[in-house]
């Protein structure tokens, strides 16, 4: 999709190829791919239970990744597909994603309902984006308006409103 829109996509180093038998982060790989690419660019992260490597960074190299993407003015979409599946627990999965916000970064996080919810088929997620303040927030959602009209003018329900019932509900969300 990406690169139909003419975006330039680079791929940066994630797993360490020596460690065929048990895989793990090449931590020092990414960090130093992350470095140099275009100060400004979007980079992609899995916030967790990474597909399809399993693989995660620990909550120490999340801060570093964030610290780079600091540096080098990056803009974190954080693809957030299977928050539960990582530790079984919704707050302990979003930890990674509070990292970039408590260090002052505007990421994009895209949601999907699809595996967390059995909601496949039904093209439930939604798009959170964090900003520095509320006059940007309304910029954004002047924005966002305009593209979500320009791409459907009434959205399927079924799916929002199972999510909405879940995340609505102590008991379902536990």
């Amino acid at each position: 999709i990406a690169r139909d829109t003419g975006l330039t996509v680079t791929k940066y180093t994630y797993l360490d190829k020596g460690c065929v038998a048990t895989p793990r982060l090449d931590y020092e790989g990414l960090r130093r791919d992350l470095r140099g690419v275009e100060e400004g660019a979007i980079v992609v992260l899995h916030l967790c239970a990474h597909n399809p490597t399993g693989v995660d960074p620990s909550l120490e190299q999340w801060e570093g990744i964030a610290d780079v993407c600091k540096e080098r003015k990056l803009v974190p979409l954080i693809d957030n597909a299977y928050q539960g599946f990582a530790s079984g627990n919704l707050e302990k999965d979003a930890k990674p994603l509070r990292v970039f916000i408590d260090k002052g970064l505007t990421p994009l996080i895209a949601c999907s309902f699809a595996k967390n919810m059995g909601l496949y088929g039904e093209r439930v997620g939604a798009l959170h984006i964090v900003t520095p303040d509320a006059s940007c927030a309304a910029a954004v959602q002047s924005q966002l308006k305009l593209l979500a009209r320009a791409m459907y003018s009434n959205p399927p329900q079924f799916g929002a409103m199972v999510a909405h019932r879940v995340l609505s509900d102590e008991v379902l969300r536990g």
